[in-house]
């Protein structure tokens, strides 16, 4: 897939559908790989620090994840991009997954949160392949310890592996262990508790309107206020260099 460069980081681009046909054909060919969905989040961490900017645009693929994403490639590129979202991505994902019987497997979150996601497949998703689930110690890993869980992972026949550690630190991982899990991986982040029901999305029209951000910090305003604050402002003050740059070229 074609990207595009937006301030600091290279963004896939191409439809809805075009997303989901090519993280499925990954996956299938047991190419160890990976995939980011990127926000406003995101991009800003990239700005902020060059080496963690180089594990996103050595991603496989990159998904527009935020609408303000679509809307910078609008701006910078004259792109018009679906906004392909985590939240959309995952259960369209695990559709196909169980339609193209691809072994799926789910890295990260807490136990409740992996028990809860079982429940909930067997339910929604009842001929999904489910390869297994592992919840990791909320620390750094030993290599001892990565080269288990790789090995863990290959043994389960996953090919889709879920990864929900929360940015920057799936990304990391993913980088990491590309080459050591012969999977692709994807980080999905906040989109999982969303699914199974422990957290609310926000509706159709504030995400339409690149409100979502301001929906999750409703939910969470002492964890996600200072986030929001700094990365949105960052965020636009690095579109409009950009743009100028861009028209002065």
């Amino acid at each position: 897939m074609q990207k595009l460069k937006v301030i600091s980081i290279d963004i896939s681009t191409g439809t809805y559908a075009s997303f989901i046909d090519n993280i499925i054909k990954l996956a299938a060919s047991n190419t160890s790989s990976y995939v980011c969905v990127a926000n406003v989040h995101m991009l800003v961490e990239a700005h902020k620090a060059t080496s963690f900017a180089d594990v996103v645009n050595q991603a496989d693929i990159t998904t527009p994840d935020g609408q303000p994403i679509t809307w910078a490639l609008r701006l910078l590129h004259g792109v018009k991009q679906d906004r392909v979202a985590g939240m959309d991505l995952l259960p369209d994902l695990l559709k196909r997954a169980q339609a193209d019987s691809v072994p799926v497997f789910f890295y990260g979150g807490s136990q409740k949160m992996l028990d809860e996601t079982n429940r909930y497949i067997k339910i929604h998703y009842p001929r999904l392949i489910n390869a297994g689930y592992y919840s990791p110690p909320f620390r750094e890993l030993s290599d001892t310890e990565l080269s288990e869980i790789s090995e863990l992972i290959n043994k389960s026949g996953a090919k889709l592996v879920f990864v929900i550690l929360g940015c920057p630190k799936q990304e990391k991982w993913m980088a990491s262990m590309k080459r050591r899990i012969n999977a692709t991986m994807i980080g999905i982040g906040g989109a999982l508790p969303v699914m199974i029901g422990m957290q609310k999305r926000a509706p159709e029209w504030m995400q339409k309107a690149g409100l979502e951000w301001f929906y999750r910090l409703l939910q969470e305003p002492g964890r996600l206020f200072r986030r929001y604050a700094a990365t949105n402002s960052i965020f636009i003050v690095l579109l409009i260099k950009a743009w100028i740059r861009s028209k002065l070229k």
